[in-house]
C-alpha cells in the first residue's frame, strides 16, 4: 500500500479507519495488480493508468466508489454522478460485505471505462473492456 494512503488512514477516526482498513485489504487481494496512490486527496486503484476503484471519508460515512460501477449490474451499488460511476456507503465495518466486495471487484478487473483519456477525448466515455 502507498505510504499516502497509510497516512490518509491515519488521519480518520477509528471506525473510518476500520472501515477504510477492511477496504484496502480487501482491494490489495483481489486486484493485486493495480497501482494504488492518494489521487485528489483519496485512495484510489489504478490498471493500466485507469482509475478502477477508491473510497473517501464523507461527513457522515465512507464511500466506496466503482469508476465503472454502474456497468456491473449490481444493485446494491448506487449510481454516482453523470458518467459510469457507481458506489456503496458504510458507517460501519460491519456493513462490509466482503463476498459482495470481491464480486465487485472482480467486475471492476473486467469492465472498465476509459476514464484515463476522458479528457483528450472530451469528456465522452469509451469501454475499453
Amino acid at each position: 500500500m502507498h505510504p499516502d494512503t497509510l497516512q490518509y488512514h491515519a488521519a480518520l477516526e477509528p471506525g473510518d479507519q476500520a472501515i477504510c482498513e477492511l477496504l484496502a485489504r480487501e482491494i490489495a487481494c483481489h486486484l493485486p495488480e493495480a497501482e494504488n496512490k492518494v489521487w485528489h486527496a483519496h485512495p484510489v486503484w489504478f490498471l493500466d493508468g485507469n482509475p478502477v476503484v477508491g473510497y473517501s471519508k464523507l461527513k457522515h460515512c465512507v464511500r466506496l466508489l466503482f469508476w465503472s460501477g454502474q456497468s456491473f449490474g449490481e444493485p446494491e451499488l448506487a449510481k454516482e454522478g453523470s458518467f459510469k460511476a457507481a458506489e456503496a456507503r458504510y458507517t460501519s465495518v460491519d456493513q462490509v460485505n466482503v463476498d459482495d466486495l470481491a464480486r465487485w471487484l472482480a467486475k471492476a478487473r473486467d469492465i472498465q471505462w476509459d476514464y484515463k483519456n476522458l479528457v483528450r477525448r472530451k469528456g465522452t466515455l469509451e469501454r475499453l473492456k
